[in-house]
């Protein structure tokens, strides 16, 4: 079987999970996903004046009491740290393509998300890799859901059960 990587993703981790066949396929259902690996967005943990001087946007209290509205650009900065998650992402991948023998990749995120993922993990992985994507989000499922839809989607095969 080929070695498979999932990558789920959405705004707060990514999880890594491999596609394994059955040691003994007769008599073990399979194959199953299994998570390797769970890295958090660090931007993620930080709130309010951790993260922003001011953490009401765009009001600025002028003289006499009054506000007024101006664009304090945080969604550029918003976007830089996605950004470098997306970057963490591509290093974890890179990662696992080199110690295991992953001939298939599997992006599965939230389509914003996804696609500052692609612009950084698809330049820098090897060209003879399989790379494909779902724009979904199914970072809070199982791995046997995860398995199920993308089985669904044929992306992955379809789990066999072995019943005892």
């Amino acid at each position: 079987m080929n070695q498979v990587l999932v990558t789920v993703i959405d705004r707060s981790r990514a999880r890594f999970l491999i596609l394994e066949g059955a040691q003994f396929p007769e008599h073990e259902s399979g194959p199953n996903l299994l998570e390797q690996k769970n890295i958090l967005n660090p931007i993620q943990k930080l709130q309010g004046k951790e993260l922003w001087a001011n953490v009401k946007p765009g009001r600025n209290q002028g003289s006499g009491g009054k506000a007024h509205a101006y664009n304090d650009r945080r969604e550029n900065h918003v976007v830089e740290f996605e950004r470098r998650f997306a970057q963490m992402i591509t290093r974890e991948i890179l990662d696992f393509t080199q110690s295991l023998n992953i001939q298939q990749v599997l992006l599965v995120a939230e389509p914003k998300i996804l696609g500052i993922v692609r612009q950084e993990v698809i330049p820098v992985l090897p060209k003879n890799l399989q790379i494909q994507d779902l724009p979904k989000d199914l970072c809070n499922h199982k791995p046997l859901e995860i398995h199920e839809h993308l089985a669904s989607y044929n992306l992955l095969p379809v789990r066999t059960i072995i019943s005892n």
